[in-house]
């Protein structure tokens, strides 16, 4: 029986990592070069349906084959308390820890009823002797170490942020004062991916400066041959045949964004089969655009808009008139009946958080695709 060859579920490993090679290699190397290899501090950001969580799955399997043990963990409350847990398999030891809440009972010892938490000072202390008592276990070998990769980072408190920021600080730089050749020093990486927003909340904190001095990586549109040849050899692969011309068809519909990709292959596959068919031609194409691009709203389309503000909403609203075509920003201004400084501000903030892009002089246009249309059809 033929399987999909496409995988579009959030997290799930693509068949091909088209576009992502030169990340790949920055982080597989950093791990060969030893202690000190700029890769082993990593930032990655991109919009939702950029392939951050595959990212952070492929370097887990590098690391694995490379025998670093791995920690994969998603940003919410309680966070340094999970990596401390995962840090000590064998049984926690707290070494600054409170308990609470606690109540006493006349004639009764007192009693708690909540778990173990961290206090915020002592939190980078802890993680710090949790991450070296890991790394001097005889299961990590000579020159391997840990590493620990957080994802949805823009959900992070900042306390957890300061807490493993510090903690990782300390441990590469207790190991810079050993005597150990880098080439057989243990040690620890780490890889944050997120929105692009999270870089203004982990780069603006004196605690988190040493992490400016971590390698970016920001995750952007695959290019469309990239995206062409792609479908090609999946497709292949998986006993199907498609044509350049078809394949380049359903390239520009996926417009290189990673997600859509992945959806777009999936649903003309799909297509096909459900015809019976070997051949994947252009009614399966269009079939599968259509059918991604009602995936596509609910699972990038309406999350991409969380947290926008009214007045970035007003000024996105504006956009949509002309979508999927470029918009002037002299027309944004006429049409929200606002100052040219109100246009430039918002202009400014939705271009950092990577929702729209210049497309020319005085030009703007969406940077996930189908958003204009998404907020045409709602307005």
């Amino acid at each position: 029986m033929a399987i999909n060859p496409f995988k579009p579920t959030a997290g799930k490993m693509p068949p091909i990592l088209i576009g992502r090679q030169s990340i790949i290699d920055d982080f597989s190397e950093a791990l060969a070069n030893g202690a000190g290899a700029p890769g082993r501090i990593m930032l990655i950001t991109g919009q939702r349906g950029f392939g951050k969580t595959v990212m952070l799955t492929e370097f887990r399997r590098i690391a694995k084959a490379q025998q670093w043990e791995t920690i994969a963990e998603t940003a919410s409350e309680g966070l340094v308390a999970r990596l401390i847990e995962a840090l000590s398999p064998t049984g926690m030891r707290f070494d600054q820890a409170n308990l609470s809440p606690s109540i006493g009972i006349a004639g009764i010892a007192t009693a708690s009823l909540g778990q173990a938490h961290f206090s915020t000072a002592s939190n980078p202390l802890t993680l710090r002797n949790a991450i070296r008592k890991r790394l001097d276990s005889k299961k990590i070998g000579k020159g391997k170490g840990i590493l620990i990769t957080i994802d949805e980072t823009q959900a992070a408190s900042r306390e957890d942020l300061i807490a493993i920021a510090t903690a990782v600080q300390h441990v590469i730089t207790d190991l810079d004062e050993t005597d150990v050749p880098d080439a057989e020093k243990r040690g620890v990486a780490i890889v944050f991916a997120g929105l692009p927003a999270m870089l203004n909340d982990l780069l603006g904190n004196e605690v988190t400066t040493f992490l400016r001095r971590a390698l970016r990586r920001e995750l952007d549109n695959v290019p469309l041959p990239d995206v062409k040849n792609a479908y090609l050899e999946s497709v292949a692969s998986s006993g199907k045949t498609i044509d350049e011309r078809t394949a380049l068809a359903a390239a520009r519909e996926s417009d290189g964004y990673p997600y859509m990709v992945q959806l777009v292959g999936y649903y003309m596959w799909q297509s096909a089969q459900r015809r019976r068919s070997d051949a994947i031609g252009e009614q399966d194409v269009a079939a599968g655009i259509a059918d991604a691009l009602m995936a596509f709203d609910d699972a990038v389309c309406a999350p991409a808009l969380d947290g926008v503000t009214s007045a970035e909403r007003l000024f996105l609203n504006a956009m949509a008139k002309d979508a999927p075509n470029p918009t002037k920003v002299g027309d944004v201004a006429e049409r929200v009946k606002r100052s040219r400084s109100w246009v430039n501000k918002y202009r400014a903030v939705l271009i950092a958080n990577r929702l729209i892009r210049p497309s020319g002089h005085g030009e703007l246009e969406f940077a996930v695709p189908h958003l204009g249309e998404y907020l045409r059809d709602r307005a």
